[in-house]
């Protein structure tokens, strides 16, 4: 029972974090849109931050961005349809946040460092690698920040898994396997991720996890899409047509190795009939020569994860350890129920600041996922996500 009650009060805490004592140079950060992640992304991790302050949102509903001013404490509120321009105008917007749909992340990643402010831009980073690249152009040629917000490498747990598998300690890498899954009924019609328009589709909303952790495990790029098969809906409305509900695909990678990919927006619940809701499912496997390394909940693991390591040893007996990594131990300023989210916002912070933050995602890893992203849409037969209609000039 006290177990249970400290991982509630663990919970409690990373999601309801202390306010920061006193808020010292802040970067002002302006949010597109009022999506649901905006709280736990970026609301609350920077009101624990002392560096940071949410300064204003902007929605195309005028109303719906007062009420959400209100609701989060943010000062300013932008509506209206020149409302996302208007915030991006505000030249006390250090940072815009962009978590709108998928397939408007490039036109108005594009318009916010057209105008010198950084970005921090939810994932996937855009639709197509094309437009990924000209986005990190423009970003260098402004001298402004640009990040793709998979806030999951910012935690312990991974790195610390990564540690592992870099060590040695279970030999070369032969496979990884990432899955990625929502339980049926969670994926409502008319949701964003079921619009083709809008960059929707299983492998962009929660495959793009799946297919970033193999990549950076392997530390290596994949070389080719063996094999992708996908679900589509069983009756699509004209926006669904090309969406895949549920996608698995095999890649290789260098020295023999593969990865296989598992992403699906509708799990079927179990048990008589399938009655019995499934769980939300973000867990890696890694197979190595001597042993293998099982993280459970990669994707948000300030709520729970474990590390199974088992290990061959000289007389070929199996051992099995399982660790646990909430903190980095290396005597940064940081707490066990830092979210992935609020990691994510110290090394952002850190990179605007001139400082050099503990993890990074850089150009080179935001371009290649959403390359193999591409990669297995086509080998799916369904093709990337539209370009984006906006023409930077």
């Amino acid at each position: 029972m006290s177990s249970f009650l400290s991982w509630v009060k663990h919970v409690r805490t990373a999601l309801n974090p202390p306010g920061s004592p006193e808020v010292t140079s802040p970067l002002r950060f302006g949010i597109l849109g009022t999506a649901k992640i905006c709280r736990i992304a970026l609301v609350s991790p920077a009101s624990n931050h002392p560096e940071t302050v949410v300064y204003a949102i902007a929605s195309r509903d005028e109303q719906r961005a007062k009420e959400h001013a209100e609701k989060w404490g943010i000062g300013k509120s932008y509506g209206g349809p020149h409302g996302y321009q208007s915030l991006i105008d505000d030249p006390n917007v250090d940072v815009v946040y962009v978590p709108l749909p998928n397939g408007l992340h490039f036109e108005w990643t594009m318009k916010a460092l057209s105008a010198g402010k950084h970005v921090l831009v939810e994932k996937p980073i855009c639709d197509t690698a094309d437009e990924a690249r000209q986005m990190f152009e423009l970003a260098e040629r402004k001298g402004v920040v640009l990040m793709e917000g998979f806030h999951y490498r910012f935690h312990p747990a991974i790195q610390r898994a990564k540690a592992i598998l870099d060590s040695g300690e279970l030999g070369p890498i032969k496979n990884l396997s990432a899955s990625m899954s929502l339980p049926k009924g969670m994926n409502k019609t008319g949701d964003n991720r079921n619009n083709f328009t809008l960059g929707g589709g299983a492998t962009m909303d929660i495959g793009c996890y799946a297919i970033g952790c193999i990549r950076h495990l392997a530390s290596s790029e994949p070389t080719a899409v063996l094999s992708a098969t996908s679900t589509r809906h069983a009756k699509p409305t004209p926006d669904e047509e090309l969406i895949d509900v549920c996608t698995r695909a095999t890649l290789s990678f260098p020295n023999d190795v593969t990865g296989t990919i598992y992403a699906d927006l509708e799990k079927p619940g179990w048990g008589p009939f399938g009655l019995i809701p499934s769980m939300a499912d973000g867990g890696v496997i890694v197979k190595c020569e001597r042993g293998e390394l099982n993280l459970n909940n990669f994707f948000m693991p300030f709520f729970y994860h474990s590390i199974t390591v088992r290990v061959e040893d000289v007389n070929g007996k199996i051992k099995e350890r399982v660790e646990k990594a909430y903190t980095f131990g290396d005597g940064r300023k940081e707490e066990e129920s830092w979210t992935t989210f609020r990691h994510q916002l110290d090394a952002y912070v850190d990179k605007v600041k001139g400082r050099t933050p503990k993890t990074w995602i850089y150009k080179e890893d935001s371009i290649g996922n959403i390359t193999w992203i591409e990669n297995v849409y086509e080998k799916t037969g369904l093709g990337s996500r539209p370009k984006s209609e906006y023409t930077f000039l």
